[in-house]
């Protein structure tokens, strides 16, 4: 491998540069030493070709690549063109290896040995541990065993810190066996020997191996620091094996060995990043004094474990933040259903002049796109574009989806447009933004292009596939996307996949369809797949059918408000008002209620919410007038409020009047008194649309001339001169 590399990217010789440097032999060592810059040191290396006798030039030229390593392109040539017969010393090829191997480009250090071998540099044993670390850290396996070869054959490989080097190499490549035989031969083994096979293990997941090798250590008199305990620790936390680090716990306080704060918090992170918050939560106010790591591993745990008020004590006591606790209480709102809380403290942390890194602004982007605020999305696109990591493939993919999420599908073409890569997540989360939006043309075509790009589709991919076929109706593209995944692909179907199916066939009122996905397909369906068919039944009509998949939900989960809500609403439709009388008194005994319909607008920067009949917002008596205003100038197009939703047993008058205080129409009457005119007024619903909003909604871009975006649960739909983007098929 490195001498393929080599070969092609050799670089010509240092040309010859004809500026003059005043001086002379006696001075150009202090020149080479003083040499600031590249250019200064060319200029150097063409006074040593035309000024240095031949007994001096060798040693110049070393001096002058040792000066250059730092231009590794330029020290590589100056390498490559130095004489076979130039005597180097040990301690200069000792200086060249260590030099390099401390560099961020790691395969520098092997490219350089393999020219100084074939120049005679010669080497010893310290010259061996450098380079088997950067293969190490490179996984240059291949390179690393010519290395352990070499060091054999010049009699190292017996030598204790070269056997303790390779140990490290083949554990970091993955070759845990190898490492273990290389480790059981040493004469002399000492603890950091010890700590490298047990982290190797631990890597591998092989915890009874590791846990063997630290009962061993005793057996031969050494005793376990902190840094092995911390390291098995750390991998039990990251493999969330708690079974192994209870071992590991018992095994300190059979031993009665004292634990350092950092072996402690390592204790106190393995227990609640596996779950195990009440023992977490006991060593933590046991620690003292807490130290910001121990409590950013609660507010972690705490966060995972769906205790984000638990999470924010810890974070509210913490006095000298950094940002790891600050991304980690932001990223615990985020994926806490609580966006506008993450948001908040995102901005909370800038004001305290922490700068985010990029795992913080993930957390801030996808806080963002739940949120659904375009204002503030472009704010946060603004502050990441000012950053180094601004253009890093994640970002940019999260941006994408955010955007989508927001209500911008051109925004959310535009970075996708200008990525000057792209993975199959990028490709799949612009799939998904034109799935969202019903723009089932534009995902198909994207498909097919990511295809023709060989960049293989995954299995999300084919979920963003099959919902933008289930939202535009396309029911034999989506059969036919599906039959392209398990055949050409090879993807085995997931639970998600078939969820898609019976939500295309739903849509499409191809009922019998979607029962036979739910009662062949090879795995139990879950609530999702049920609901799903519950609600195609609901849209369609089919209440048997409907009342069949709603007991199915209620097996899976007897308090699932949706089942009850449908079985209540079967009812009523039918007039069979004692059944829905003793229904809901059943619901109201056991505490379940409908989730009352919300919508969100954003007006310049701040969210603004209404519920259902909301009366409680400091403009409700101009959201009101703007309402009734509003349906006057509708009703004059030919709209009348349609009932049919309301399923309570009110008179006619009654039914109208709630069917006009949905909180989509109050949040849209807001946007049209505080948004100026000829804006896109941007909405987000949390249920799903009714038939009358949706009616509303289109003849209320038609009258008043204006755009109205909503995104309820499940896709967005935009109003535009009469029409609807789903073409009224949602």
């Amino acid at each position: 491998m490195l001498h393929s590399l080599l070969s092609p990217t050799l670089p010509p010789p240092p040309p010859t540069v004809t500026t003059t440097i005043p001086g002379t032999q006696t001075n150009l060592a202090s020149l080479i030493s003083s040499a600031t810059s590249l250019s200064h040191l060319k200029q150097i290396h063409a006074q040593i070709l035309r000024s240095t006798s031949p007994g001096r030039h060798h040693e110049h030229l070393f001096q002058l690549l040792l000066s250059s390593l730092s231009y590794p392109s330029y020290a590589l040539s100056l390498l490559s063109y130095i004489p076979s017969n130039s005597s180097p010393t040990f301690q200069l090829s000792n200086k060249i290896i260590n030099h390099l191997s401390r560099s961020t480009s790691r395969l520098n250090v092997l490219l350089f040995f393999q020219i100084m071998m074939a120049k005679g540099f010669p080497m010893d044993r310290f010259c061996f541990p450098p380079l088997l670390k950067a293969a190490s850290k490179s996984m240059a396996l291949s390179e690393g065993r010519m290395i352990h070869a070499l060091a054999a054959k010049f009699g190292y490989d017996s030598d204790p810190y070269v056997e303790t080097a390779m140990v490290g190499m083949y554990a970091a490549c993955g070759l845990i066996s190898e490492a273990r035989l290389v480790f059981d031969k040493m004469s002399h083994r000492d603890i950091v020997a010890w700590n490298i096979v047990i982290d190797g293990y631990c890597q591998s997941n092989l915890f009874d191996d590791a846990l063997s090798l630290l009962q061993e250590m005793k057996r031969f008199g050494i005793e376990p620091d902190g840094r092995v305990l911390t390291t098995i620790l750390s991998a039990c936390a990251r493999f969330k094996n708690v079974s192994a680090g209870r071992v590991v716990h018992e095994f300190i306080t059979e031993n009665s060995m004292m634990l350092d704060s950092q072996t402690q918090t390592a204790l106190l992170n393995m227990y609640a990043n596996s779950g195990s918050m009440d023992v977490a939560e006991t060593m933590y106010y046991e620690l003292n004094p807490k130290n910001v790591v121990a409590s950013t591993a609660m507010i972690t745990g705490h966060s995972k474990h769906g205790n984000i008020e638990a999470a924010r004590l810890i974070f509210d006591e913490i006095v000298d933040r950094d940002l790891v606790c600050w991304s980690a209480i932001i990223s615990g709102y985020a994926e806490s259903d609580k966006p506008q809380e993450a948001l908040n403290l995102f901005h909370d942390m800038l004001k305290c002049g922490i700068k985010p890194d990029q795992v913080t602004m993930l957390s801030v982007i996808s806080a963002c796109a739940h949120f659904g605020a375009l204002d503030h999305a472009r704010q946060i696109h603004a502050i990441v574009d000012g950053e180094e990591f601004g253009k890093s493939l994640p970002i940019r993919n999260a941006l994408i989806d955010m955007y989508a999420k927001c209500g911008s599908l051109q925004d959310a073409k535009e970075v996708f447009v200008e990525m000057r890569r792209r993975n199959v997540i990028s490709w799949t989360s612009m799939i998904n933004a034109f799935a969202v939006h019903g723009d089932a043309e534009n995902a198909l075509k994207h498909f097919n292009q990511m295809k023709l790009r060989n960049v293989d589709p995954n299995w999300v991919t084919f979920v963003a596939v099959l919902n933008a076929c289930s939202h535009a109706g396309l029911v034999d593209e989506g059969k036919m996307a599906f039959d392209t995944m398990v055949n050409e692909y090879g993807i085995k179907p997931r639970l998600e996949h078939y969820g898609c199916l019976v939500d295309l066939y739903g849509r499409a009122n191809r009922l019998s369809c979607a029962l036979e996905i739910v009662e062949t397909m090879p795995m139990a369906p879950n609530i999702v797949i049920w609901g799903s068919l519950m609600a195609a039944c609901r849209i369609h009509g089919d209440f048997e059918l409907g009342d069949f998949a709603a007991k199915q939900v209620l097996k899976l989960d007897p308090d699932h408000d949706g089942a009850h809500i449908f079985l209540s609403n079967m009812y009523a439709k039918e007039s069979c008002w004692e059944n829905v009388g003793s229904l809901r008194q059943f619901m109201r005994e056991k505490g379940i209620s409908k989730e009352r319909g919300c919508s969100t607008v954003e007006i310049s920067g701040v969210i603004h919410k209404f519920l259902t009949a909301d009366k409680n917002h400091e403009d409700a008596d101009k959201v009101y007038g703007k309402l009734y205003e509003l349906v006057d100038k509708l009703k004059q197009v030919g709209y009348a409020p349609d009932t049919r939703s309301v399923l309570v047993d009110l008179d006619e008058d009654e039914k109208r009047e709630v069917v006009l205080w949905h909180s989509e129409k109050l949040a849209l009457c807001y946007g049209l008194i505080h948004k100026e005119e000829r804006n896109s007024i941007r909405i987000i619903k949390n249920l799903r649309i009714c038939e009358d909003c949706h009616t509303f909604m289109k003849l209320a871009s038609k009258v008043l001339d204006r755009e109205i975006i909503i995104r309820d649960r499940t896709r967005f739909h935009h109003f535009r001169d009469g029409s609807c983007s789903c073409r009224d098929f949602w």
